[in-house]
């Protein structure tokens, strides 16, 4: 009898409840640390969130401080969206949009730990090393496939998918990294002890 054969992400940890638009209609503090231990999948392919960071719209080093502009505009709500940007002309970040419409407030997705869709990261990074994949918020819409066609799109509706944590991970916070303005904030969030982080708190 000929076995079929094993999906790619076999081992890959079973997924928590779908989280919806309404999960991200909360104050960026709240939200950014309950990322820490989600899901993020992008047409099935991502991981476990392990660092983020927060930026709100009173807040200096965030692109909505001077207030709304063609290429921030989905910043200001409503809540549930990705905004899309890039950074030093070279790499795409993702964001998720925050709080209430007009607030302009939003978590940075820096890092994951790759769980599903491996073959798939690795052939868009170049590269082999697990830890590798998606440890910078670069590498990681790379890794995912991420570009400015996902600005602007709703988190709970595909390509996206973002599923609930299950139990709740043990956290730690920081200062922001590769900015310029309000550099002593530790609004960086991220899963103590994991292996997948840009950089050690």
């Amino acid at each position: 009898m000929v076995q079929s054969p094993k999906p790619a992400d076999a081992a890959a940890p079973r997924l928590g409840k779908p989280l919806k638009r309404s999960f991200f209609g909360r104050s960026v503090h709240e939200v950014a640390p309950d990322l820490i231990g989600a899901t993020l999948l992008v047409n099935g392919v991502g991981g476990i969130i392990t660092e983020v960071e927060a930026y709100h719209h009173t807040d200096p080093a965030a692109h909505s401080f001077n207030g709304p502009t063609p290429r921030n505009r989905v910043m200001f709500g409503p809540p549930g969206f990705a905004y899309v940007y890039r950074s030093y002309g070279i790499h795409w970040c993702v964001n998720f949009v925050c709080e209430a419409e007009g607030s302009a407030s939003a978590v940075l997705i820096r890092a994951l730990e790759p769980t599903h869709g491996l073959p798939a990261m690795r052939r868009r990074r170049g590269l082999q090393e697990a830890r590798s994949l998606c440890s910078g918020p670069g590498k990681l819409c790379e890794a995912l496939g991420i570009t400015i066609k996902h600005n602007e799109l709703p988190l709970d509706q595909p390509p996206f998918a973002l599923h609930a944590r299950i139990g709740k991970p043990e956290t730690i916070s920081g200062v922001r990294i590769g900015i310029t303005k309000a550099v002593d904030l530790p609004w960086r969030y991220g899963l103590k002890g994991s292996r997948f982080l840009s950089k050690r708190f």
